[in-house]
């Protein structure tokens, strides 16, 4: 499956998440201060609880609900109490246009 535009760099805020849908498949995108541009599943594997609407921090994203910090990276929980990992997705920037194919993922513990 080819990489699907789901925003442009300039929609998305420094250390802020955006949701967005790619083929049924929710994605957290989200601007670090550091200006790298990441993408990770967008449910938090400990309440199903939509991460994007959690807080951004350095290279993590913490779930609002029940505190899990996920690693931006990674997608491994970094804090209980959530103990599975996220899915981590390939970023390509094109111009101004965010990419994302979802059915790239980057292996567990790879980072990019």
């Amino acid at each position: 499956m080819p990489a699907t535009k789901v925003c442009s760099l300039s929609e998305l805020a420094p250390d802020t998440a955006k949701r967005v849908e790619v083929d049924g498949v929710p994605i957290a995108v989200v601007l670090d201060s550091a200006g790298t541009v990441h993408a990770i599943g967008d449910t938090c594997t400990h309440g199903d609880i939509s991460l994007s609407e959690g807080f951004v921090e350095d290279d993590t994203l913490e779930c609002w609900a029940h505190g899990s910090k996920f690693s931006l990276t990674t997608g491994k929980p970094l804090t209980l109490p959530a103990y599975e990992p996220v899915p981590v997705y390939v970023v390509t920037l094109d111009g101004d246009d965010v990419l994302i194919d979802p059915s790239v993922t980057v292996p567990s513990g790879a980072g990019r």
